[in-house]
């Protein structure tokens, strides 16, 4: 039996909310999977259709969920339009290979520049150990988006990729085809890998040696 409710407390980075039905009773639960049509994107205060079901937990949950006023089935949506009156269009998502390719020559720049004695092993091994961390927790996300569980925030994660774990994020991004089509996202990722990269090669000039003297260990 299809209710009816509004949609309220909508976290946008973790894909989920809450309906309050009308007539009143318990907020129930929503994932962003639940919804009939994946073209719009919810915002919060929308009022919705959808079917109450119990949860393995016994909680309650809503499934096949639809905007109200629009068909279930999902018509065309008019393009969202930016601020500055355009329409938002996803970035194209990132290839497995093409994520492959530009994580490993990245790192074979980086064997280069430590071989030849310009910047010490230990940064490398930064890089690799924040890649590799980087990409469990993008599993981890990927898994908890799956099944419901608390989700990794979208700035934690631009955090990791920003504190060298951003050729990790590309891999996951490619590989396990998590936040890769998100315009948004992608636009804060790829400001990270510059400011990064920016960074580095800013500390390996002659501009950067005060700061390498403080760390030669790592720098």
């Amino acid at each position: 039996m299809r209710q009816q409710g509004r949609l309220t407390g909508w976290k946008d980075e973790q894909g989920f909310g809450f309906i309050e039905p009308d007539g009143g009773g318990a907020q129930v639960f929503v994932h962003i999977k639940s919804f009939t049509d994946r073209r719009r994107r919810p915002e919060g205060g929308e009022r919705v259709s959808y079917v109450a079901s119990r949860n393995a937990q016994g909680k309650w949950r809503a499934q096949d969920v639809a905007f109200i006023g629009e068909p279930r089935t999902g018509r065309p949506q008019p393009a969202r339009r930016s601020r500055a009156g355009m329409p938002s269009r996803p970035l194209p998502p990132v290839r497995g290979p093409v994520a492959v390719g530009l994580a490993a020559a990245f790192f074979c720049v980086l064997l280069a520049v430590a071989w030849s004695g310009r910047m010490p092993w230990t940064l490398v091994g930064l890089y690799a150990a924040a890649s590799f961390v980087t990409f469990m927790v993008y599993g981890f996300d990927k898994s908890a988006a799956r099944h419901d569980r608390w989700r990794t925030s979208e700035s934690r994660l631009h955090l990791l990729a920003l504190l060298c774990g951003w050729p990790g994020a590309l891999l996951a991004q490619g590989l396990l085809r998590h936040k890769s089509s998100k315009a948004s996202f992608q636009l804060v990722f790829w400001i990270t890998v510059v400011l990064n990269c920016g960074l580095l090669a800013w500390l390996l000039s002659s501009a950067g040696a005060p700061l390498r003297a403080l760390a030669p260990g790592i720098f």
